[in-house]
């Protein structure tokens, strides 16, 4: 008797690229589904995302035919892809999902792990808004049956590049954009933006003095040869009847995908393979580090005793933590950008120096809401009202170290640019002055309204509920400071109204005197105030 053969019929096994698009989109849809606040900020981003969108397609439809057309998609291109570069860098959370160091477990070929990948990311807001910029940018350029043609390779061509760009940037370093200092860069990010928006102000506003979009005709000849923009470049050459450049920007445009799908695959190898050696003998390095270059440095500049100890303590902070690394970045860079470009705009004055100073006089404010919960340890040490007293000095001096020579460096580059080195004097005295008022009354609203400074969260400077502390804290006290230089602003005013120019150099030694005797009495009064509010002060700033 003889049996015949079973056969069991196995289902198709699905291609890892489709594995990997059903997986972002299960991943984006659960993520919608975790609040409704969640779902309608997406929501709400999608529909603003489209009408920009929208609205850029549009100016580029009515730019056609302009004789700058080119100039404008070429160098928007650019910058489009110059963001997809840098972006990943700012924002390492952005797209988490995708993070390859979570499948090195995972018996996956490279080569079909980058196709997948690559496919996955396609899927998503940034690369179809993307998609439409790009057409957009080729219906400008586009003109003949040749240049309609190559549209149709450039644009996709373009948008891939985009994303395999930003793709390989990020599997390069992701093991940067895992870490504390990726985190750093995460809330620096902000201040990027800010930066960034001040340079395209200035620029814009020098390039109406330079003849318009006529003066970008050079930058627009050397991106029109770098990918993806070269891409828009070949359309635009088409169009112009130049053959033989549309196809060997288009080819270089090809070619630069082929590189930076290699380098990506790569950065997954390696990845895959090696070993995370970032923290192996961590805890050794760092100790030796601390005892060839940290303590012993700081100990040889800082005072001897527990004003130095206090004092290093706040430089640690200022190093490692990323709130405060955020804050001091954020005031020091626009503390001087500011001025600088008031005054290379021709419309400044030297007075815009004291911005500097109100921006770093911020820095005092709520002292002890950067220990959080850590406070505890601190309230330990303090007993008195000499033992608070020493506290906030020893961070006020740690302020001042910096604040100091950073004020005394914005206005002497303030008055180089103005050429108003003969008003250098008073200048200086107004912003140790403000900055005197700053650090005195932040002293204050320290032990005043102290708040807590979460974490965990981000962008979120004040925890949920203090917000009005923190009003009362920040505008309170920059209204006293202001009030209480009254008396340096009214000396200024009378020495040039009454034409004493040649006495207003001693409102440096004033200023200086006075900030300084502001400093003193705000550390006098806060002092007490923090000696008996201790439990109130560790209940505040536990709360993030």
């Amino acid at each position: 008797m003889s049996t015949a053969p079973t056969t069991t019929a196995t289902a198709p096994v699905p291609s890892l690229t489709s594995v990997f698009v059903r997986l972002k989109l299960s991943l984006l849809r659960n993520g919608l589904r975790q609040s409704g606040g969640r779902t309608a900020a997406y929501i709400v981003s999608i529909v603003f995302g489209a009408l920009f969108a929208g609205g850029i397609v549009l100016a580029f439809a009515l730019l056609r035919g302009h004789g700058d057309a080119d100039t404008v998609a070429i160098l928007l291109v650019g910058a489009l892809s110059l963001a997809w570069t840098f972006m990943p860098l700012f924002i390492p959370s952005g797209d988490e999902t995708l993070d390859p160091s979570r499948l090195v477990m995972l018996p996956l070929q490279p080569r079909p792990l980058v196709r997948a990948l690559l496919v996955a990311s396609l899927v998503g807001v940034g690369p179809v808004l993307t998609l439409v910029l790009v057409v957009g940018a080729v219906l400008a350029v586009a003109h003949g049956a040749a240049a309609t043609v190559l549209a149709v390779l450039a644009v996709p061509l373009t948008a891939v590049t985009c994303v395999a760009l930003s793709r390989a940037v990020a599997a390069a370093n992701i093991r940067l954009l895992t870490s504390r200092k990726g985190r750093d860069l995460a809330l620096l990010s902000g201040l990027v933006i800010a930066v960034g928006i001040q340079f395209v102000n200035f620029a814009a506003q020098r390039l109406g003095q330079a003849g318009g979009l006529e003066s970008l005709e050079p930058a627009t000849a050397v991106v029109g040869w770098l990918p993806p923009a070269a891409a828009i470049g070949a359309v635009d050459a088409a169009s112009r009847g130049d053959y033989a450049v549309a196809g060997a920007r288009l080819l270089l445009t090809a070619a630069a995908l082929v590189a930076l799908l290699y380098w990506w695959q790569r950065s997954l190898v390696r990845l895959m393979v090696e070993p995370d050696g970032s923290t192996i003998g961590a805890a050794s390095d760092a100790a030796a580090k601390d005892k060839a270059t940290g303590s012993g440095l700081l100990a040889r500049i800082l005072p001897a005793g527990r004003t130095g100890a206090i004092m290093e303590r706040s430089l640690r902070y200022i190093w490692r933590d990323p709130k405060t690394k955020a804050a001091w970045v954020t005031s020091l860079a626009i503390g001087l950008i500011v001025p600088l470009f008031n005054a290379f705009q021709g419309a400044g004055s030297i007075y815009f120096a004291c911005f500097a100073s109100g921006m770093l006089g911020m820095l005092m404010y709520n002292q002890f809401g950067q220990d959080s919960s850590a406070f505890w340890m601190v309230a330990q040490t303090i007993s008195t009202a000499a033992d608070a007293y020493t506290e906030l000095r020893a961070r006020a001096l740690t302020l001042l170290m910096v604040t100091l020579p950073f004020t005394a460096l914005v206005t002497g580059v303030t008055a180089a640019v103005l050429g108003a080195w003969d008003q250098f004097p008073e200048a200086l005295g107004l912003a140790l002055g403000l900055l005197g008022a700053m650090v005195g009354t932040g002293a204050v609203t320290s032990a005043a309204f102290p708040y807590s400074i979460p974490q965990d969260s981000g962008y979120k400077n004040v925890a949920p509920g203090q917000g009005g502390l923190a009003w009362m804290s920040i505008m309170g006290g920059m209204l006293i400071a202001g009030v209480l230089c009254a008396p340096l602003i009214a000396a200024t005013v009378y020495l040039h109204v009454s034409d004493r120019q040649s006495l207003l150099w001693l409102l440096l030694p004033a200023g200086l005197l006075y900030g300084a005797l502001l400093v003193l009495a705000g550390l006098k009064a806060a002092a007490p105030r923090t000696a008996k509010r201790l439990p109130e002060i560790l209940a505040a700033v536990s709360k993030g």
